[in-house]
């Protein structure tokens, strides 16, 4: 498996799959991982069509080193920046962003108008650990954050996920739904209406800060966070490939 170093100690996994522009950079969510049903789902199109696609790794995530409790959405989103500037520095590109990394992607893309093509973004999950996270929390999990550093929550997908009181108050540091963010490429957002995690009408606010007009919001009435399922599958490849060439 090929890696990079951003941190001496650190390696971050990678996948490139050379081939025609744009690039399609596909940043995984939470304690995701570039293995995960989508990014192969687009890797499997992208190779099919001769389509050149980047997949990786945050710090503490999949194959990459480095303690998944020592990260932060900074952290990860330098991660991604990092990769992206030593693997496709000038590339065009096209931004794939699910829930976290659909967050990531959006900081990813202020800085990166002249090579951006377009986003899709997949149930995202912009300023979560303010908008969606500290406000559920309840006064004996605060007290416990707190106390501890890290509070292990039940998770529908596998082991219980750790959050960290630093990942919560580093995220202050990075929010976007204050403001107008910066991003005037073309925006698909798929988004299931029976999304325990990320609420749908989180997209809505999100679409409504971006600067683009040229937004598309996708709802899937019976679909949940992850929008795994073959038809859910469909309606990312055909948004992906739907994204004018380069």
């Amino acid at each position: 498996m090929p890696s990079i170093f951003r941190e001496p100690d650190i390696a971050l996994a990678y996948e490139y799959l050379p081939g025609a522009a744009p690039v399609v950079v596909f940043c995984p969510g939470y304690a995701s991982d570039m293995h995960g049903t989508k990014g192969l789902a687009l890797e499997a199109d992208c190779r099919a069509r001769g389509q050149a696609m980047l997949r990786f790794d945050y710090a503490g995530h999949g194959q990459s080193g480095g303690d998944f409790l020592e990260g932060s959405i900074g952290a990860w989103a330098a991660d991604a920046a990092h990769i992206l500037q030593n693997l496709v520095p000038a590339q065009p590109v096209v931004l794939v962003g699910s829930s976290m990394g659909g967050w990531i992607a959006l900081l990813l893309a202020r800085t990166m108008a002249r090579q951006l093509v377009g986003l899709v973004l997949i149930a995202p999950a912009a300023d979560f650990t303010e908008a969606l996270v500290r406000p559920s929390l309840t006064p004996a999990q605060l007290a416990e954050l707190h106390g501890k550093g890290v509070l292990y929550q039940a998770s529908e997908y596998g082991a219980p996920l750790p959050l960290t009181l630093k990942f919560l108050d580093e995220g202050a540091r990075h929010l976007l739904l204050g403001g107008k963010i910066g991003v005037r490429c073309p925006v698909t957002i798929l988004h299931g209406m029976r999304d325990e995690a990320v609420p749908w009408q989180h997209s809505l606010r999100t679409a409504e800060a971006l600067e683009s007009e040229a937004v598309k919001l996708i709802f899937v009435k019976d679909g949940d966070h992850r929008l795994s399922r073959p038809a859910d599958l469909a309606l990312l490849r055909a948004a992906v490939a739907g994204l004018p060439p380069a």
